[in-house]
């Protein structure tokens, strides 16, 4: 019984094997060839976007998606060769979707985040953003993230669907813009001794633009000092470099002219002491 149980279960699996074994082999070559197409396909892809000076964020994207969907093409072709109906085939990728779907509720929301980006554009590659308390150029936007690459060389990785939903401060977009120096200063300096020698300072920087012209203005007169704030211009790409240079420009000008920062003073006088008596203690 055992000799011919046996016998049978060999018989059949030599009958499958020969039945499926042409459309098995046909399949593992339509795989090799489907896998060096695709290869050659973005390839191609690659080159008409970089001749079509298509965005680099744009351009990421693409080609993402695009792999995806060959690769799906090519899974739904080796089906379809190992006697996979298109009916039934539909209906198995239908259930993993939405069993996909379920599991990866996140990864959804980043891609429709992803497009978002792409079509409203509140970034694109190269730009400086500041988003989710992190600071940093824009190296790539995939369907499902964004990195960033901050200025002490951290590579920040940030969901798309986060970023679409929240704040982004986006530092570049703009071809100019404004440098803020706070300063401090005593109440016994001159405010407009003060203004030229700023103004003087800030307009030998080579990077910054004529209009609108550099300004001082007192900004708020405190407890202990006078509030200062000095402002000019530059291109968006040159804020940081100048920002540092300009600071210390001014410091270094109100050093020549003997102009100190003030140090906070307090007052106290003691009960029943009079000004003639603290003069003579200090005789």
């Amino acid at each position: 019984m055992n000799k011919e149980f046996w016998y049978e279960l060999q018989e059949k699996c030599i009958d499958y094997l020969i039945a499926i074994g042409p459309k098995a082999l046909f399949a593992i070559i339509i795989l090799v060839l489907g896998v060096f197409t695709i290869k050659i396909l973005m390839r191609v892809l690659k080159r008409i976007l970089e001749k079509s000076h298509t965005e680099l964020s744009l351009r990421s994207f693409v080609e993402s998606l695009s792999v995806f969907l060959l690769y799906g093409f090519l899974f739904f072709i080796l089906g379809s060769i190992l006697g996979i109906e298109t009916a039934s085939f539909l209906a198995i990728f239908g259930a993993a979707g939405i069993a996909i779907g379920l599991a990866l509720q996140g990864s959804l929301s980043n891609f429709a985040g992803g497009v978002l980006i792409l079509v409203f554009k509140p970034f694109k590659v190269g730009d400086l953003i500041y988003a989710n308390a992190n600071l940093g150029f824009v190296q790539k936007i995939d369907i499902l993230y964004t990195r960033i690459k901050t200025f002490d060389g951290r590579i920040i990785t940030m969901p798309n669907g986060n970023l679409s939903n929240s704040d982004v401060d986006n530092r570049t977009m703009e071809k100019y813009r404004r440098i803020d120096l706070k300063l401090k200063f005593s109440y016994e300096v001159d405010i407009d001794s003060i203004r030229e020698i700023i103004i003087s300072t800030l307009k030998k920087h080579p990077n910054v633009i004529e209009s609108p012209a550099p300004d001082v203005w007192l900004d708020e007169i405190g407890d202990y000092d006078l509030k200062v704030v000095a402002r000019c211009w530059v291109e968006s790409i040159d804020y940081w470099p100048a920002f540092w240079e300009q600071l210390e420009a001014v410091k270094k000008a109100l050093d020549a002219e003997g102009i100190e920062i003030p140090i906070p003073k307090r007052a106290i006088y003691q009960e029943g002491v009079t000004k003639n008596s603290l003069s003579k203690i200090d005789d």
